[in-house]
């Protein structure tokens, strides 16, 4: 069987590096925020390019702080309005809500299946605060009538980085492109932990300080709580684990990259739908390679018979889940269809050429 992706095996490449970090944390009796995740939040830092960078337990901690720092400093208020992607992990809408601001969703490109910038002014009201974009699968989105856009309403851009760590637009690393970003560290990501994970980065100090306070009980001060908070920390043990993974992100993207050039060149059934390629290659990291496919459980279904193992991301959007049923009245066709037609192949830095072969060649002769 071909994995999807086999963690064990991306992990152990690294097994000794991370060992000796494991037994340094363990042994040294400090395993919260101590001065691995220090190094950890300057080295993120500097990768992405930005002044600040607070590390989180996880990815939808790290959105949902953003946006509780921004009421707390009354940037925005309870009930306004977050233009939101209607195709994205429920993460992404969960953290809106969970601080009760109203998500509002905005179909998709098909091509790219990154919320459609040409579609946001259309939904922007005075209730309208931020938006939140994500680099779904791994691919920026970006664009100068974007920042404009943002200007002219006077609104906030915050990224849902949690695909696409290390992906550039014009030069810039995603997470350095907004107001502030987001990043998930989940074991499956292009940066993974050994457990839940997360960051925030920003160059607005006022922002990245309150961030700091809130995911630490409100505190900045040991036993001296300003503001109400939470308890969301990243804790040393995976800051080390993060500190030794990140020098090789970049030459693991680019192995993606490869094996996705690959994917689109060798794929040549025309009942399969594959995802564009940018002209700017390094615009996508390929966290995940997701082609369409009308039969997509079928095809799903035939795969697996050849021993090629597939995932789908996702099969139910926000707007159409239990948890929303507020919403589930609303219609969004092109997202719809993406989510009744996705299926995510293997893709990762260790994929042999012997396994690519199999998988192209299996998909052609579906």
């Amino acid at each position: 069987m071909i994995k999807f992706l086999d963690l064990q095996a991306i992990n152990l490449q690294h097994k000794d590096e991370i060992e000796e970090q494991l037994l340094k944390v363990f042994r040294s009796g400090w395993y919260i925020s101590g001065t691995e995740v220090k190094n950890f939040e300057n080295n993120l830092a500097a990768f992405v390019g930005v002044n600040h960078a607070i590390g989180v337990a996880n990815g939808l901690d790290a959105i949902r702080l953003i946006f509780k720092a921004y009421l707390q400093l009354g940037v925005m208020e309870e009930g306004d309005e977050v233009i939101i992607p209607a195709n994205t992990f429920i993460a992404s809408v969960l953290a809106v809500s969970d601080n009760r601001l109203t998500p509002v969703f905005v179909e998709p490109d098909i091509e790219t299946y990154n919320i459609d910038i040409s579609k946001i002014e259309e939904k922007i009201t005075p209730k309208t605060k931020a938006i939140l974009l994500v680099h779904l699968y791994g691919r920026v989105v970006f664009s100068e009538a974007l920042i404009a856009l943002a200007k002219k309403y006077n609104l906030k851009i915050v990224e849902d980085n949690a695909q696409a760590i290390g992906a550039t637009w014009n030069g810039i690393k995603t997470g350095a492109l907004a107001d502030v970003a987001a990043f998930s560290f989940y074991p499956g990501k292009n940066l993974g932990a050994l457990g839940d994970a997360g960051a925030v980065t920003t160059n607005d100090a006022v922002l990245a300080a309150r961030i700091r306070a809130i995911a630490n009980y409100g505190s900045s001060k040991k036993y001296i709580n300003d503001v109400m908070g939470v308890n969301s920390r990243l804790d040393e043990i995976q800051a080390a684990v993060l500190h030794v993974k990140l020098k090789y992100l970049q030459h693991e993207n680019e192995a993606r990259q490869k094996i996705a050039s690959h994917y689109i060149q060798a794929i040549g059934n025309d009942k399969i739908t594959l995802p564009q390629m940018p002209v700017n290659t390094a615009e996508h990291v390929w966290h995940l390679f997701v082609v369409r496919c009308e039969k997509r459980d079928e095809l799903q279904t035939y795969l697996e018979d050849n021993g090629i193992q597939t995932l789908i991301h996702y099969p139910v959007p926000p707007h159409l889940q239990q948890a929303y049923q507020s919403f589930n009245h609303l219609h969004f066709p092109i997202t719809e269809k993406i989510h009744k037609e996705v299926l995510s192949l293997p893709i990762s830095s260790l994929l042999t050429a012997d396994e690519m072969k199999t998988i192209t060649d299996t998909l052609n002769r579906f």
